[in-house]
């Protein structure tokens, strides 16, 4: 059966990740690469060849721009094509899709200023050729302005590429929920998940502006070619149901099934939830099954039946696409090989247990006692992730460490830093406490920090972790921080990784020689400082692998506040009793700067140790749901192997 996808006939040159087939499933030409940096290089290629092929008939080439995250890097490359390759703008016309309204040029939240920090600042592109809506039109004027930037696209003849990233509401631009498909440049309310996502940038969703001028769909939907960026797994679902769904209002990026020259351009996170990746079996009752997918599919369809492992029959099997997996092992066996390894996932010794068996453990018994470096990319995660399995290897008698990577500062709000330099002042009245109280106060919404509250700011954090890890039992001389330099930049947004990042986290490990490493692999958190925090440990490792001591060093990744690991991922699951539950809770009350109102929150109201007992509490009747033990809660893990 031809497909939609199939008829369209597109061909980029795209280089997919692993199998791509197209599917009955599937309404939107899509490519998965392992990683967003290798697609957006390849995305920039794509514009590059077109402004070249342009150039090359004496014509302008006329893009549509999106801001955010995800064409970040698409800039970056486009930008050092400029410098390093001779690629000229010269002939370039840009349209912006949005502005927030009201916003000034000169706001550091404006897309104004991002789009000439991150790309027209830094290439030969005309300044006349540059179109952003205007965020300081008022009042009806607004009206003409709209109809006016809409006729300034026609007047170029169209957009010849239009490059979109997508919202989770399922918008584009910011086309809202409930857009019309024939919509044009106008002012829209913003939708309250829409702002949320927006208000680590402005330090609070109560900053953020609730409406916008955006591009409409039919707008959009008249570019010659559409390609569509979306990273990570908090990206999944809203992909997910735009390639699979029906095309409907609510999900305005549906719309976009129905253009002959659109590709979504997705890594491995954002398109986990394709069927193709999910169910594959689903998709081609022909596929290899390794045991990675038998497990997957194991797990899937005991949530499918409600049944447990053992208890899944032959016909459970083959009434949803598994005849394959039963043609290579009865039902029974399978059962209880699958069964046998998720019970080995289970223990109650994160550092092995002495004296035992651990062929079928998850970790090692031996030695011993462990040297151990928890790394925490904020001072939080490393209590709120995994602070039953920290206290479980205190209590047995590991040299614990635990290394901060970052100062966390951003995340402390003003309020609570003028609670402390009141404090300060009334205790030892220093002419600095009273700077820093008069800079707060007389501070602009859209103002950086002063280095002074910065510092104040860190302090405070600092207090707190001292706080959460003595309440664990762990010694002052055991807590490193390593403030990474490459998050000290005062702003939401921060600088690359660098060789100084990563020569101190080397340093670290040089210091101690753990036998055991943790580190958060939560890749989908929602201001990136995870990912930088992670790629810093793994540069580090690559670097060190060859060292004798990293020949007994074992690292293991545990996941932030955002996501837990897949059942058929999980390497090693930590019980926790009803009394290390309440321990963990407690440890985490004592990052009190992060409670009652938390600075980025995310989509998620609850507070963190609500989210994280509720996962960890979810996490054991999920595992006891597939006829494994009870218990009040369980920490996950995944082994990385260097």
């Amino acid at each position: 059966m031809k497909t939609v996808l199939q008829k369209k006939n597109i061909d980029i040159g795209y280089k997919p990740v692993g199998q791509f087939e197209e599917t009955r499933f599937e309404k939107i030409h899509n490519v998965i690469f392992s990683d967003s940096n290798e697609a957006s290089i390849k995305v920039a290629e794509e514009i590059a060849a077109l402004i070249r092929k342009k150039q090359a008939a004496d014509k302008q080439c006329v893009l549509g721009l999106a801001t955010g995250s995800s064409p970040l890097r698409v800039y970056e490359e486009l930008v050092r094509m400029h410098k390093e390759e001779g690629l000229s703008f010269s002939n370039v016309v840009t349209f912006n899709l949005d502005e927030y309204l009201p916003m000034e040029k000169e706001n550091r939240q404006s897309y104004w200023y991002f789009m000439h920090e991150n790309l027209f600042d830094h290439i030969d592109i005309p300044k006349e050729n540059i179109n952003i809506p205007d965020g300081t039109v008022e009042g009806d004027a607004v009206i003409d302005y709209c109809l006016s930037y809409e006729e300034e696209i026609k007047k170029h003849g169209g957009l010849d590429f239009q490059l979109l990233g997508i919202g989770r509401t399922g918008h584009v631009g910011f086309n809202e929920p409930g857009s019309h498909y024939n919509s044009g440049t106008r002012v829209i309310t913003l939708d309250y998940i829409t702002r949320v996502d927006a208000g680590p940038a402005f330090f609070g969703i109560d900053n953020v502006p609730r409406k916008a001028i955006t591009m409409g769909i039919a707008t959009v939907r008249n570019a010659k070619r559409i390609v569509l960026l979306a990273w990570g797994q908090n990206k999944a679902e809203i992909i997910q149901e735009t390639i699979e769904g029906e095309i409907s209002s609510a999900v305005p990026a549906t719309y976009l099934q129905e253009h002959k020259n659109c590709t979504f351009v997705l890594d491995t996170g954002a398109g986990n939830l394709l069927t193709r990746n999910k169910t594959p079996w689903l998709v081609d009752e022909s596929l290899e099954w390794t045991e990675e997918l038998t497990g997957k599919a194991v797990v899937w369809l005991c949530t499918l039946t409600g049944k447990s492992i053992l208890s899944l029959t032959d016909k459970d099997y083959n009434d949803n696409g598994m005849s394959g997996l039963l043609a290579l092992q009865d039902s029974y066996d399978l059962n209880i090989k699958m069964f046998n390894k998720l019970q080995h996932t289970i223990s109650g010794w994160p550092g092995g247990k002495p004296n035992a068996d651990d062929t079928n453990r998850p970790e090692r018994a031996e030695p011993t006692k462990k040297r151990v470096i928890i790394f925490s990319p904020h001072p939080d995660d490393d209590v709120i992730s995994m602070g039953g399995t920290f206290d479980r290897l205190i209590d047995q008698g590991h040299e614990v460490h635990v290394a901060f990577q970052t100062s966390g500062n951003i995340a402390v709000s003003d309020k609570e830093a003028l609670k402390f330099a009141e404090i300060s002042k009334r205790i030892y009245k220093s002419t600095e406490a009273q700077e820093i109280i008069d800079y707060i106060k007389a501070k602009k919404e859209s103002s950086y920090d002063s280095k002074q509250v910065l510092r104040l700011k860190g302090d405070i954090r600092r207090g707190e972790s001292l706080a959460a890890v003595r309440y664990l039992g762990l010694d002052d001389a055991n807590v490193h921080f390593l403030d990474l330099p490459f998050y000290e930049t005062g702003r939401v947004k921060k600088d690359p990784l660098s060789e100084a990042d990563i020569k101190i986290i080397i340093d670290i490990i040089k210091e101690i020689k753990p036998h055991q490493i943790y580190a958060a692999g939560d890749l989908a958190d929602p201001h990136g400082t995870h990912k930088v925090c992670l790629d810093a440990i793994f540069a580090a490792i690559e670097r060190l692998k060859s060292e004798p001591f990293m020949k007994d060093c074992w690292v293991w990744l545990y996941r932030g506040a955002w996501h837990e690991w897949d059942i058929n991922e999980i390497e090693m699951a930590v019980p926790m009793s009803p009394g290390q539950v309440l321990r963990k809770r407690n440890a985490i009350f004592a990052h009190q700067s992060q409670k009652d109102g938390v600075m980025f929150q995310g989509d998620d109201s609850r507070e963190f140790w609500m989210r994280a007992e509720e996962r960890n509490k979810e996490t054991a009747e999920r595992y006891h749901a597939l006829g494994l033990a009870d218990y009040a809660a369980m920490e996950a893990f995944v082994r990385y192997k260097f």
